[in-house]
């Protein structure tokens, strides 16, 4: 594997990759998108593998683009663009539907496209160093490709503020708009992540998938009789699923279920 990432999973399924491009700020370009994009669907399809921890190494998360990649994407004809964004957003779709849970340990700043991985994954923990910016603007881009997970993680009002501005934001503005979920000092970020990952291996793994797509099927959906009877029928399914037969009955027999390593 390239240097550009490690990637290891624990004897409890914890996979923990890391970005590691530190003398780059772990910026993006269109090797580290096919590596990360890589990895993540080997990842997705590894039985063992229970949790994802998304880290970095250095003193940035992501620094957003790669100047060099910038400068060819600069030179390139517009569907040759094209394939690049491409490329980048399967890279953000394979991280959102990871059909594990996805724990962000961002110890530093995180620009563009970082800001987009962060939203991906559904929890999120910052230093106090950490700094985020969408700052595409101001090289006269947009956050095109990472928009529809930063703006369902943060709103339609924060998004065009920060779209717009540019400006740098700290992770106190973070927590509060929902990009991330709290804040810990710089060594024990990732130490958090991974209790909050060992904490996870509690939970059935079936019904944290499902749960993760019940959030994505139920937002922004009118609640009405259509919906009401939808979440009826799917904690019927649930409660008779082998995961769910064995949730109960372990529940019921006092005992830990069968995906609980003892």
């Amino acid at each position: 594997m390239s240097t550009s990432i490690t990637s290891q999973i624990a004897r409890n399924g914890i996979a923990t990759v890391t970005l590691n491009r530190p003398e780059r700020h772990n910026a993006f370009d269109d090797a580290l998108i096919a590596e990360l994009t890589t990895e993540f669907e080997r990842l997705a399809a590894n039985p063992e593998v229970r949790v994802l921890i998304l880290a970095a190494s250095g003193k940035s998360f992501s620094a957003g683009a790669d100047l060099g990649w910038m400068k060819r994407m600069a030179n390139n004809t517009e569907e040759a663009n094209l394939d690049d964004a491409r490329a980048l957003a399967k890279l953000m779709h394979v991280l959102d539907t990871f059909p594990k849970p996805t724990v962000a340990a961002v110890q530093g700043p995180a620009y563009g496209g970082g800001v987009g991985l962060v939203a991906c994954c559904d929890m999120a923990f910052a230093a106090p160093e950490t700094m985020f910016s969408l700052s595409e603007v101001r090289l006269g881009l947009i956050p095109a490709v990472i928009s529809p997970y930063v703006i369902r993680k943060i709103g339609n009002s924060q998004a065009r503020r920060y779209f717009l501005s540019a400006e740098r934001f700290s992770p106190e503005t973070a927590l509060r708009i929902g990009l991330v979920h709290d804040i810990t000092p710089q060594d024990e970020v990732l130490p958090l992540a991974t209790s909050w990952a060992v904490q996870l291996l509690s939970n059935g793994p079936e019904a944290m998938l499902e749960a993760k797509r019940l959030v994505a099927e139920v937002s922004n959906r009118p609640i009405c009789n259509e919906l009401n009877e939808f979440c009826a029928q799917r904690i019927a399914k649930q409660r008779v699923s082998k995961e769910g037969q064995e949730g109960l009955t372990a529940f019921l027999e006092k005992r830990p279920p069968n995906w609980v390593t003892q």
